[in-house]
């Protein structure tokens, strides 16, 4: 008998304040989505830091007959055969380096002319023009400042470079994305409880006497309580089960069939199902919890019992 009044009492406290509810689920769905798509892309983006960090190489370039009169790290001439061996003796040596390949000026020329063939500069170039390199992949790339440190300066090094740094910048710009989207649902979310608070202050005025009547005759204050805590959870629950929908419907769309972009771009590792749908439990427990806590928060201050 309490259950199902308590249930009957959810059912008139939403349609009384149908525009208000409709409004706590709209804002739920929103924050939860972002929320959602905010734990999603930092997934993406440690994905892709795994899947690249992994692959990028530090390159020691070895000075060539045009470096030596025009670079000042080459002012020594070009690299010598016992410079060559010597550098890559050293390298062997190394403890943080994993594998050395070393890249002859034919073979640079070769890649360049592959990646860069319709380029008005290649036709002018020549292979005694490209710089000779070791292609050196590290057990733990962020050990790049070990091999800057030993072979920056030697005779015969042009120079070091080090490819982490150019996708430091793009994954800065990701987690700035992943930031402002995460400062954006923290406001959404504000929004949701603030419509929460007052849809249960409405719907506790509209019921003043209902609850008085129910103090009179010795109900306890959770039991005049708990339909208004439940009003906002099934109205949360609503708004967070259509933020699921959303992340799956994004996920479908936007990588698998639509745009389509695992297609479209195959150098990008992108996150599986498997990672949408260990966000769904964490979005639907959050979404009844919080408006449930709200509600229960709001009843303390605002209705006497």
């Amino acid at each position: 008998m309490r259950a199902q009044f308590v249930l009957s009492e959810i059912g008139v406290g939403l349609r009384r304040n149908l525009t208000m509810t409709f409004a706590v689920i709209v804002s739920v769905a929103l924050s939860l989505a972002l929320f959602g798509g905010s734990l999603l892309m930092s997934d993406q983006v440690s994905t892709m830091k795994g899947y690249w960090y992994d692959k990028v190489n530090v390159s020691v370039f070895l000075c060539n007959k045009s470096d030596a009169e025009s670079d000042p790290n080459c002012a020594k001439g070009a690299v010598t055969d016992d410079q060559k061996k010597q550098i890559n003796t050293d390298l062997d040596k190394m403890g943080v380096v994993e594998k050395v390949t070393y890249e002859s000026q034919d073979a640079a020329y070769k890649h360049y002319k592959e990646q860069f063939g319709d380029s008005p500069l290649a036709s002018s170039l020549t292979p005694d023009q490209m710089q000779e390199s070791y292609r050196i992949k590290l057990k733990d790339p962020q050990k790049y400042q070990v091999i800057a440190t030993a072979f920056d300066g030697r005779d015969g090094v042009q120079s070091v470079q080090d490819q982490k740094g150019i996708l430091d910048n793009l994954f800065g710009l990701l987690n700035g994305m992943n930031w402002a989207a995460r400062a954006v649902m923290a406001l959404m979310l504000v929004v949701a409880l603030m419509l929460i608070v007052n849809t249960v202050r409405v719907s506790a005025f509209s019921r003043r006497r209902e609850t008085g009547i129910m103090r009179l005759v010795g109900a306890s204050g959770f039991y005049i309580q708990a339909p208004f805590i439940m009003e906002a959870a099934v109205a949360g629950l609503i708004g967070g089960t259509l933020a699921c929908g959303f992340l799956l419907v994004a996920r479908y769309f936007i990588i698998d069939h639509g745009l389509a972009l695992s297609e479209k771009l195959n150098l990008i590792n992108f996150i599986g199902w498997d990672a949408v749908l260990t966000k769904l439990p964490l979005i639907l427990a959050t979404s009844l919890l919080m408006p449930a806590l709200a509600a229960f928060f709001a009843l303390r201050k605002y209705l006497k019992v």
